[in-house]
């Protein structure tokens, strides 16, 4: 098994990036949603409907971008503003037809479950076979696409093992990931789908990768070998 994508999101629920290598802390991948959409109300932007998250139609129109000392937001017309300006959130609450902010992780953290995400292109293959067409890893917005073999839901089988990500990473998988709408949602050059979710709630419990805890930090890079750790 080996590392094939890597993506960080540095906004939240917008579209990212795809890296070579990146560090990973205990939070999770340095950077990643460590920034959201907020709405008038607290809510974050996202999918889905929540406690604490807000459906927002449009955010896929909009691309965050790792920056120092904060993030980039990218429009759709290619004109770019950092996080933190007054303009982006003018120009943001326009593409969304909602007052928003764009605002640093607090004390609560950003992410839906866990502070690393993982799915298996077994998993994709196993999809192709259910859908009879390719689904593209993208629209799972996992931080990690790792290589196995086969056609399965196998990270289902990953759950409480420890696996070692290249020479330094150790992660511990904790949870299935629970899907919701936004795997249907058109983005970038993915046009809408309509059977995605249904197919992974009929064959998987709504549930497509795992959610992972960092036990060792380091740095992974595209092409580190994955290996599962003895129980």
């Amino acid at each position: 098994m080996q590392v094939t994508e890597i993506r960080r999101y540095p906004i939240k629920s917008l579209l990212g990036e795809q890296l070579t290598t990146v560090e990973v802390e205990q939070r999770g991948l340095v950077g990643d949603r460590l920034w959201a959409v907020r709405d008038a109300d607290g809510k974050l932007g996202s999918g889905k409907n929540t406690r604490r998250f807000r459906r927002m139609p449009g955010l896929f129109m909009l691309r965050g971008h790792r920056g120092d000392p904060v993030p980039v937001v990218e429009l759709p017309d290619g004109r770019r503003f950092g996080a933190d300006e007054p303009a982006a959130h003018e120009v943001v609450s326009e593409v969304l037809a909602r007052r928003v902010t764009i605002e640093r992780e607090a004390e609560v953290r950003h992410h839906d479950e866990g502070p690393v995400s993982l799915i298996s292109t077994a998993a994709l293959r196993r999809l192709h076979d259910l859908l009879g067409e390719p689904v593209d890893p993208a629209r799972f917005r996992a931080n990690l696409l790792v290589d196995v073999p086969g056609g399965d839901f196998v990270e289902d089988g990953w759950l409480g093992r420890a696996i070692r990500i290249g020479p330094e990473v150790v992660l511990r998988p904790r949870q299935r990931l629970t899907r919701c709408v936004m795997i249907d949602l058109a983005q970038e050059d993915l046009p809408e789908h309509g059977q995605l979710l249904r197919t992974v709630a009929e064959h998987n419990d709504m549930t497509l990768g795992v959610w992972a805890t960092v036990e060792r930090p380091g740095r992974v890079g595209l092409g580190d070998v994955v290996e599962l750790l003895p129980s």
